[in-house]
């Protein structure tokens, strides 16, 4: 008989805490049930951070289960102030639809949608036409506002001050549950360990307004050994959108976690058997490094595909001195009558998103942070000619770890 997907999450690591342990596990293991994961569309595209919920929604359609992405299209113009120590910016609709639209794109990658199979919905359907008079008379009525103060997601606000707009929050999060209870028959909520008081109080309404079962499980959030939150690097978030974050710059990030860490994220972010996980996982010293090759070519894999996973190997081993091809190197196609334009050598580097700003360069170079075909660059103020490019190529590092080719054409 097939291991219960509880079992399957609790054993990879992923569940922080559940409303009703026992009855969620009889419950997982009788029927087919409808669950649902929300994201807030804050951002044109989802992060490593979100990836946590991708994958338990990925275990739990392929037990059987019917997942419910629910875009937040209504709750993103309010802002989940859980995890925040400040407010967040207020989007226009227009960002909030090409972020929607960037979100719908990226689940499909991951979750099979159609007819009894995943479903993707938008809280704006029913969250902007509501009346308020009439959702504060019989939504607000069963929220306790003393309880409701004691929550984690409102107490770290209230030294700093909190908006009754984000205590509005917690509410309209509740009802989203309400409503996909009424029209699904969704029975469950999964969030990450951040949303437990939100999913608390949508379990509360719906037994309260209706008399019925509703269940919570939230899950660890991708932190490091040390506790700090994973998927951040100097250049920002590591995004899943391949326009944000390349894939060899995905690739890159999995394969120089730090050692303690390896266990965690093959765990959860991959679908590797746990046999082998703790295979890859009990690897010292030198050998450790084949466990973050597989880890990195693994997630690549699943956000990016088979075949970038590919390139981005081969660039690494290219990189690294292990052979592969110079093809699969990030590159930028330079035009060769720009070599008589006074190019400069910071000017390429922002083009290609390697610096933000010529002060960026200045400080990197200052440190000795870039080099040119493997010589370190000193002058700020460097001048490109036809003899920087070896066989049209020049090869810029940035760092210990950032490689860059750019090509003249």
């Amino acid at each position: 008989m097939a291991q219960n997907v509880y079992n399957t999450l609790l054993e990879r690591g992923y569940i922080d805490q559940s409303t009703h342990e026992d009855e969620i596990i009889k419950l997982l293991e009788n029927e087919s049930v409808t669950f649902y994961t929300g994201f807030d569309p804050t951002a044109d595209s989802l992060h490593v951070g979100h990836f946590i919920q991708i994958m338990v929604m990925m275990h739990m359609q392929k037990a059987g289960h019917k997942p419910l992405a629910l875009i937040g299209g209504g709750t993103v113009m309010i802002g989940d102030p859980s995890g925040r120590t400040d407010m967040r910016q207020m989007l226009n609709r227009e960002q909030i639809n090409t972020n929607v639209q960037s979100f719908k794109e990226t689940f499909t990658k991951f979750i099979e949608f159609g007819e009894d199979k995943a479903e993707l919905v938008d809280n704006a359907d029913w969250l902007l036409n509501l009346n308020y008079v009439e959702f504060i008379r019989d939504i607000g009525r069963h929220f306790s506002v003393n309880r409701m103060l004691t929550a984690e997601c409102f107490k770290t606000r209230l030294e700093k001050g909190l908006s009754f707009l984000e205590f509005n929050y917690m509410l309209m999060q509740s009802y989203d549950f309400l409503e996909l209870y009424n029209r699904y028959n969704c029975k469950m909520q999964l969030g990450g360990s951040d949303q437990w008081s939100n999913i608390l109080g949508g379990v509360d309404l719906i037994r309260r307004s209706t008399g019925g079962s509703a269940y919570g499980l939230t899950f660890k959030l991708l932190t490091t050994s040390e506790g700090k939150k994973m998927g951040k690097t100097q250049a920002g978030a590591v995004w899943l959108d391949p326009k944000k974050t390349s894939p060899y710059d995905f690739y890159q990030y999995w394969r120089n976690v730090d050692d303690p860490d390896v266990e965690k994220c093959l765990s959860l972010l991959t679908f590797i058997p746990m046999d082998e996980v703790k295979r890859l996982a009990a690897l010292e010293g030198a050998e450790i490094n084949k466990a973050k090759e597989i880890l990195a070519y693994e997630v690549t894999k699943l956000v990016h595909g088979e075949e970038e996973a590919k390139k981005a190997e081969e660039a690494t081993k290219t990189l690294f001195g292990s052979g592969g091809s110079s093809q699969s190197i990030p590159s930028t196609e330079v035009q060769k009558e720009r070599l008589k334009e006074d190019l400069e050598l910071t000017t390429l580097l922002i083009e290609a998103k390697l610096i933000s700003s010529k002060s960026e360069g200045r400080r990197l170079i200052q440190q000795g942070g870039l080099s040119k075909n493997d010589v370190r660059v000193t002058d700020f103020n460097i001048i490109l000619n036809e003899e920087d490019f070896i066989d049209n190529k020049m090869m810029i590092k940035k760092g210990k770890k950032v490689y860059h080719q750019f090509i003249i054409i």
